[in-house]
């Protein structure tokens, strides 16, 4: 299985880089992952609505570019579906089943995802209703992957 994680904005606080470079690691038995990082648009705290929606669509049209027609798009959306671990396990193990190898998950900026990046996505994720800094996002996503992939292996996890 392929999976490529697109996300805005590059990681500069160590702890989460580190963080990620060992999820990477143990990930590598299981998968090919790559991380691909966007460039993210300047948005300060007062921007208006037309504002915000220009700002995601310039971080959408950099997201897209690196999105393929073979690609499953799965979009972290705040009002996408949330599962278990063990249902998100289920559901990644289904997409390789039917022959969906090439998995995309997009992590979008501070502002969220564009109109075109969600229309593109197949399917909508939510972690919780929280938010969570899209930094951060990117190593609970990592951990969660791997997690996956213990569950679907028969391995053992902590619940």
């Amino acid at each position: 299985m392929n999976i490529k994680i697109i996300g805005v904005g590059k990681i500069k606080e160590k702890y989460l880089k580190d963080g990620i470079d060992e999820y990477l690691k143990r990930l590598s038995r299981y998968c090919n992952i790559e991380i691909i990082e966007v460039p993210d648009e300047k948005a300060p705290e007062n921007l208006s609505t037309k504002e915000e929606e220009q700002v995601k669509t310039k971080e959408g049209q950099g997201i897209l570019k690196y999105i393929k027609d073979n690609m499953y798009v799965i979009a972290l959306d705040l009002k996408g579906t949330m599962l278990s671990s063990e249902g998100f396990a289920d559901f990644i193990n289904d997409l390789g089943l039917k022959g969906s190898s090439n998995i995309s998950f997009i992590i979008g900026g501070s502002l969220g995802l564009s109109k075109e990046v969600l229309q593109r996505a197949d399917y909508k994720l939510s972690f919780s209703k929280m938010t969570f800094p899209h930094q951060l996002m990117r190593l609970i996503l990592l951990e969660q992957i791997y997690r996956g992939f213990r569950i679907i292996s028969g391995e053992p996890y902590h619940k």
